[in-house]
Order: C-alpha cells, then sequence, then structure tokens
C-alpha cells in the first residue's frame, strides 16, 4: 500500500514537472527537490491517517474526509519548510498555495483509494469465509470421524478422547469469527493444526497416508492468515492419497529466507475424481493471503513428476 501511494505521488509530480520545464535538466533538478518534500509529506500523512484510524472511522462522514484532506494540506506544507530547511530552493507564495493545494488533492485522492480498497475487502473476506466453511467442513469427514471414535470408545477410550478433542479443535478454529486480521497468527499454530488434522486421518488410512514433516525452526513464529495451511493438507489428503489404493504421500516444508518465508505442500497426484480437484482451497488460500498481504505473497500450484505441488512464498 505504501508503496503504490508512493509511486502514484511521484507520478503525478513527474508528470506535472515535465509539463513546466523547459529543459530535462531543469526538470531532474526540480523533480530532485520535489520529490525530498512529496516523499516526506506523503510517508508523513500514510503515517498518521494509519495510526488514526479507528479513531477516524467513528467520526461523521464528512469529517473523514475533511480532516484527512486538511492534513494532507498540513504535510505539503510541511515539506515545502523542509525544502528551505535543506537550502534546495525557497519558495515563493504561489509555490507555496500550489504545494498546499497538490497535498490535499492528493490526499483526498489517496483516501477515495484506501475507501475504496477497504469497501472490496469487505465482500472478498465475507466469500472467503464462506468459501473456507464449505471446504472445511465436509459432512462425510465429520461421520467418518465420529464413527471412528465410536469405534476407539470400547477397544482405547484415551485415544478416542483424543480424536474428539482433535476434531473438536479443528471445529473451533473453522467456526471462530476471527474476520480479517493484518497480524495472522503464527505458523507454528497452523502446524499444530494441521497435526490435528492429520492424526484424525491417520486413523482412517493408517500405513495409506505417509506423512513427511520439514520444519524450519527459524520460521514458527511467522505471521501467517488463519487456517492457511489446514485445507492444504486437507486437499493433499483428499485428492492425493484417498483415491489410490495403495495411497500416498504428503510432505510438508516450511523455510525461512531472509524476510520470506516458503511453505510447501506436496502430495502425490491420485486418480482422477469428479470433484473441484484442489481449485476450491487454492482460492481461499489465495484470498488470504491477498487481504493479509495484498502482492508481497505469492502462490504457485500446479503438478510435475508425479505430484502435486503447492508454494507459498510470504513477508516474515
Amino acid at each position: 500500500m505504501v508503496l503504490r501511494a508512493v509511486l502514484g505521488v511521484q507520478l503525478v509530480l513527474s508528470l506535472g514537472l515535465a509539463m513546466t520545464s523547459q529543459t530535462t535538466a531543469q526538470w531532474a533538478w526540480s523533480m530532485g527537490g520535489a520529490s525530498v518534500a512529496a516523499l516526506s509529506g506523503v510517508l508523513a500523512w500514510l503515517l498518521i491517517v494509519c495510526a488514526s484510524k479507528r479513531w477516524l472511522a467513528r467520526l461523521p462522514e464528512w469529517a473523514q474526509w475533511t480532516l484527512p484532506i486538511a492534513l494532507g494540506a498540513l504535510c505539503a506544507h510541511g515539506g515545502a519548510q523542509l525544502l528551505e530547511a535543506v537550502d534546495i530552493g525557497v519558495l515563493g507564495v504561489l509555490q507555496r498555495t500550489a504545494a498546499v493545494l497538490a497535498g490535499a488533492l492528493a490526499a483526498g485522492m489517496l483516501l477515495g483509494w484506501l475507501k475504496l480498497r477497504e469497501r472490496a475487502q469487505a465482500p472478498a473476506d465475507a466469500l472467503a469465509r464462506l468459501v473456507e466453511l464449505q471446504s472445511r467442513i465436509r459432512p462425510h469427514f465429520l461421520f467418518n470421524t465420529l464413527n471412528t471414535a465410536i469405534a476407539l470408545v470400547r477397544v482405547d477410550p484415551n485415544r478416542a478422547e483424543e480424536v474428539l478433542e482433535d476434531l473438536a479443535e479443528l471445529f473451533r478454529v473453522a467456526l471462530a469469527d476471527a474476520g480479517p486480521t493484518a497480524e495472522g497468527v503464527r505458523l507454528d499454530q497452523e502446524v499444530e493444526l494441521a497435526r490435528r488434522y492429520l492424526a484424525i486421518e491417520q486413523l482412517r488410512f493408517g500405513d495409506r497416508l505417509r506423512v513427511h514433516w520439514q520444519l524450519d525452526p527459524h520460521a514458527a513464529e511467522a505471521r501467517v492468515p488463519p487456517l492457511l495451511l489446514q485445507p492444504l493438507v486437507e486437499n493433499a489428503v483428499r485428492h492425493g492419497v484417498e483415491p489410490n489404493d495403495g495411497g500416498g504421500d504428503v510432505d510438508i516444508v516450511t523455510r525461512a529466507r531472509g524476510s520470506e518465508i516458503e511453505i510447501r505442500v506436496v502430495n502425490t497426484v491420485g486418480l482422477p475424481t469428479r470433484g473441484k480437484g484442489h481449485g476450491l482451497a487454492l482460492r481461499n488460500v489465495r484470498q488470504r493471503l491477498r487481504l493479509m498481504h495484498d502482492v508481497a505473497a505469492r502462490l504457485e500450484a500446479g503438478p510435475g513428476q508425479g505430484r502435486f505441488v503447492v508454494r507459498i512464498v510470504m513477508p516474515r
């Protein structure tokens, strides 16, 4: 978001100076000085508006527009003051007025873009939650788990209790009204949820389900969207293990790489089915990544060498 805002202001500034400059050298000199004022003003405006977002949301609609626009004019005036402070140039009254008006206009445009983005995310998150619940709470999974627990009650009551606890935790997380969040949950919490799911499925498939973990401890504290890993693991079992008489392998890999983390879920390719394949869960996960990290996260998925690979790279 910050990068897009800065680039947008810089683009408008560059075009405006290009129309008023007579030579390339004059444009470059003006652009250098104006960039100092523009960047400082934009960053200050974004910092203040984002920090006071909840307070602004409680104000009337007219105040939600008036105050940020006035703040934009004030930040632009501060940027002009900065130009004089570093001896880049002395601005006249007309130039100061133009800077203040440009700051107010830029603030209004940025605020409008932010409001449109927020409104677009609301139905998208509602759709993501609906898709999540449709893909998470599958009746036959519930019935199979309950039947497994019933069968274990007499022969191994302790194990039956563990199965029901795992099932309860899965449903608690699936039904939790978390909504969109910028904080997310820890990756090790997602791993634990996936372990609970696989422990239930292991009772059904036995040796047919072969799970391999490669977990990087340095990635454990990374923040990820809720219900990121478990739907991918469930899809891997559903489409890579269940259709095969001989079962299949599911590999879960996490790795920290500098300022990013990588998550991979790999499964053997099962027999063709009439279901929707991996698409439903992938759309859900992709939507969750977009809500939390916008364009900073990426998801790649596809078959290769007898396996289906889902790879996620996102900021730590």
